[in-house]
């Protein structure tokens, strides 16, 4: 990558963490380009020729967002064994980045899953498909519990995995609002009550 090209790459980085955080602080439908412009001390018509319009720029926020998301949770998570320790590890690490308080709004995507679940668009849609991969890699890092002997066999592991996020997001929603961390235990608690008695597939 040229000189010129990775300083453009790194403003671009920046202004999207700008971003990031001007969206949980405002919401996402309220970013604009202007007032993203100001925060970063850019002209509009600077920041329009990196981003475009503003859903061009609340897709781009949630893609960085994401990034961010799989650099510090998910790819994290993966360097423990397959298995349990995997499973949980990718818990604690899920839970720390959606409820914890040293991220001002929580996790962005999270709430803006919330404010656009009825707003049918490119944002929604992306929103829906990011959920459905999340909920995808949960089932398969609870498949890799069964697959190592940790779980039983037959091991419902969609329903585990919508258990388990069902549990992430009442932490987020817990821990947050009534400012309480002692919801980070019972979160804890919850995934030892699933470990040790699994959903079963019927079949």
């Amino acid at each position: 990558m040229s000189r010129t090209a990775n300083k453009g790459h790194t403003t671009r980085e920046a202004i999207l963490d700008t971003g990031i955080a001007l969206a949980r602080e405002v919401g996402l439908g309220a970013l604009t380009i202007g007032e993203l412009a100001e925060r970063v001390g850019m002209s509009k018509s600077g920041l329009f020729a990196h981003f475009g319009a503003k859903e061009e720029l609340q897709l781009a926020v949630l893609r960085a967002a994401q990034a961010r998301f799989d650099e510090n949770v998910s790819r994290q998570a993966f360097l423990a064994p397959r298995g349990l320790a995997r499973l949980r590890e990718l818990y604690k690490r899920w839970l720390g980045w959606a409820a914890s308080n040293r991220q001002p709004g929580g996790c962005l995507m999270l709430a803006a899953a919330s404010e656009f679940d009825d707003r049918p668009g490119p944002v929604r849609d992306y929103l829906a498909r990011q959920q459905e991969g999340w909920l995808a890699g949960l089932s398969r890092t609870v498949g890799f519990a069964v697959e190592a002997g940790e779980l039983p066999e037959n091991t419902d592991t969609e329903q585990f995995a919508f258990e388990l996020f069902g549990l992430i997001l009442s932490t987020h929603h817990h821990v947050r609002l009534l400012q309480d961390e002692r919801y980070f235990a019972l979160a804890q608690a919850g995934l030892e009550r699933l470990i040790n008695a699994a959903p079963l597939r019927k079949d």
